[in-house]
């Protein structure tokens, strides 16, 4: 499980580049200390073989004691073990302090050159130096020189000077052209202890960093994962039917806000649905009972006791009269079924929907002729692309609402045009209007704005969504716009052909 989880994952690269970073740095700074001190005793190493070298490898030497070209000049015996050259040996050396080795004389003394700071330095004890001969016998060496070194071998031909760790301890050798070796030398000892302090100091302080960093990195992990958890939470309460829960999202700007903005708004429209689905299986329930029950109270009270022909007759018709209201409105629920799940895509052929527009007003003209109304008609060509069933659907649902939600004498207009690349048809009346409070729902199903006009009337409440839905298929609008007291407007746009 926890190698699923993406808080591990995330934590986990986390600490391995932590890791890397971490070890990469301290790694460098120890390797900088220890070149640092290692390229300072060189420095010094380098100082104390100064003076040794005209002792015991002079140049041009031929043999010990050797001074200046052609074995001209006094001749000196070799140096015995243990034994340091004078202070006239060798040519005169600089008397500022070199890098590495530090001057430490009582105060008002006379400042120390580089040979005596260097024989200071092998007296003490802290540098040790062998000399030997062509033949590999030793000259002469420092009583703390080690007694078991050999002399080294060079590597390559006329090979100079070269450094070298031998144990803990760390030397530099002349190789002099006359086949004489220098070699000078101090313990490492107390410079590796530093670098030990040291690298467990580093070790201490980059474990710190990295648990800090973990740390660190685990609650940034967690704080910016936190949304995912609370959408995971509220997506389980809406499954288990707390469809009102919604996430918060306080971070709007950040990627996981933008999602949660869109997973509300997805369960807004979920809920929506939900609840429309509910109250659209009680309405139609309550639609469905009204027959049934008139059927059930006929036939019940008819067979209660003998009737005649003429009672079994107004019976019979008011059976049929629910039975009728009963069909129309499964029709209606199926159709809008169909609908919903896209199954009534219908024919999609050119067809000019004034002409659709005139048969519906043949059909409805003596609906309104009966309540003594005017229907008139300004009807231009206005070319689209449709169903010509489903438009006249559309048509005649609209123009029977307008006969039967207006008053006795008034009048209904109907009108088609082509505006700007589409078919527009428009259908007002001049009746008592919608209050604005209703318009938002006037297209939902088994709806009525006005309570007083029950379903004793024939009317389903469901005209209104059909014909939303078939012009919403076509990929059309339908809008309304109503004043009470003067009437009610609506339009249909659809794409033009």
């Amino acid at each position: 499980m926890i190698l699923h989880s993406i808080k591990w994952r995330l934590q986990a690269w986390h600490g391995f580049l932590l890791v890397c970073l971490v070890s990469g740095l301290m790694t460098g700074f120890y390797m900088f200390e220890r070149r640092e001190k290692l390229q300072a005793i060189d420095a010094e190493l380098a100082e104390v073989m100064t003076p040794l070298l005209p002792r015991y490898a002079p140049p041009n030497s031929n043999g010990p004691g050797a001074r200046g070209p052609g074995n001209r000049g006094p001749q000196r015996p070799p140096l015995r073990e243990g034994d340091f050259p004078g202070p006239d040996d060798g040519p005169p050396l600089r008397d500022d302090p070199p890098a590495g080795l530090s001057e430490q004389r009582p105060p008002g003394a006379q400042p120390m050159g580089n040979r005596e700071r260097s024989l200071a330095a092998i007296s003490s004890g802290r540098f040790y130096f062998i000399a030997w001969a062509e033949g590999g016998e030793r000259m002469a060496a420092a009583t703390n020189a080690p007694a078991n070194l050999n002399p080294p071998k060079q590597a390559q031909p006329n090979q100079g000077r070269i450094l070298r760790t031998q144990g803990e301890n760390r030397e530099l050798i002349q190789f002099v052209p006359s086949g004489r070796i220098v070699l000078v030398g101090t313990s490492l000892t107390q410079t590796l202890a530093q670098l030990h302090k040291l690298a467990l100091a580093l070790v201490l302080i980059g474990s710190g960093i990295v648990i800090v960093g973990f740390a660190v990195g685990w609650w940034l992990a967690s704080r910016a994962l936190r949304p995912i958890a609370e959408i995971s939470q509220t997506a389980s309460e809406i499954a288990a039917g707390d469809l009102s829960r919604r996430i918060n999202a306080s971070e709007t700007e950040s990627e996981l806000g933008q999602l949660a903005a869109v997973l509300n708004d997805t369960f807004e429209r979920l809920q929506a649905t939900f609840e429309q689905q509910r109250q659209f299986t009680s309405d139609a329930a309550h639609e469905l009972r009204t027959p049934v029950s008139v059927i059930l109270t006929q036939v019940q009270s008819t067979l209660n006791k003998e009737r005649s022909g003429v009672e079994y007759r107004e019976t019979l018709e008011a059976c049929q009269r629910a039975a009728m209201r009963m069909k129309k409105l499964v029709e209606a629920l199926l159709e809008l079924a169909r609908l919903d799940a896209g199954q009534t895509a219908g024919k999609r052929e050119p067809m000019d929907l004034s002409q659709c527009v005139a048969e519906c007003v043949a059909l409805v003209r003596p609906l309104a002729e009966e309540r003594k109304m005017q229907l008139q008609s300004d009807l231009s060509a206005a070319p689209c692309v449709g169903d010509a069933d489903q438009f006249t659907l559309v048509i005649t649902n609209l123009l029977t609402n307008a006969v039967h939600y207006n008053r006795d004498g008034g009048e209904v207009r109907i009108s088609t045009r082509a505006e700007e690349g589409s078919a527009v048809v428009t259908v007002s009346d001049n009746g008592p209007g919608i209050a604005a409070e209703h318009l938002p729902r006037i297209f939902d199903r088994f709806y009525r704005a006005d309570a007083a006009r029950t379903s004793s009337q024939g009317r389903s409440g469901l005209g209104l969504a059909i014909t939303k839905s078939i012009v919403e298929s076509h990929g059309g609008t339908i809008e309304v716009t109503s004043e009470v007291g003067k009437g009610s407007c609506f339009k249909v746009c659809l794409p033009a052909a």
